[in-house]
């Protein structure tokens, strides 16, 4: 019996068309999320206390702590989703944002009460994003799960390992 060496050539083709197939087609499907999904089922995402839209004049009238939580929802733990939301800062490197808050809506954490836990999402990267500010609306896409975190803004059930992240489209 006579071995022969792989043809170089032959398996350098092939492992050019391998790098050529689009990345969707070896990952799992994206699974797109938005704020009620994170919510239990017949629950308000956002309790009425902090619904609506005000003024940082008007914030005397409702209370500073976070809302008391609900429960959390456990169907898509360990599946990659899409969830698009606004970035509250953590930790950076260099001039990108390596962790941060994923939020509902604007200021939530810094200017107005934090939603509860149940519609935070605690977000890491290891390719820092390069963030124009609080008020830039993203999409996260990456790994999904429940986990409880506790940070000096807020207590946060779900974490998300990102992907990637890009500016909100919509």
């Amino acid at each position: 019996m006579v071995i022969r060496p792989p043809n170089r050539r032959a398996l350098l083709a092939g492992l050019g068309a391998a790098a050529c197939l689009p990345r969707v087609a070896i990952a799992e499907d994206i699974i797109a999320l938005n704020w009620r999904d994170l919510a239990p089922k017949g629950e308000p995402p956002i309790p009425p206390s902090v619904q609506g839209l005000f003024g940082h004049d008007e914030s005397d009238e409702i209370t500073s702590e976070q809302p008391q939580s609900n429960g959390v929802r456990t169907d898509w733990n360990g599946l990659v989703v899409s969830l698009p939301g606004f970035i509250v800062p953590i930790d950076y490197s260099g001039t990108g944002v390596t962790a941060f808050i994923l939020v509902p809506y604007v200021g939530a954490c810094v200017h107005v009460p934090p939603p509860p836990a149940n519609q935070l999402v605690f977000v890491t990267t290891s390719t820092p994003y390069e963030s124009s500010g609080l008020f830039e609306a993203v999409t996260v896409v990456g790994m999904f799960g429940t986990a409880s975190t506790s940070t000096q803004l807020a207590d946060i059930s779900y974490a998300l390992s990102a992907d990637f992240i890009q500016p909100y489209r919509a």
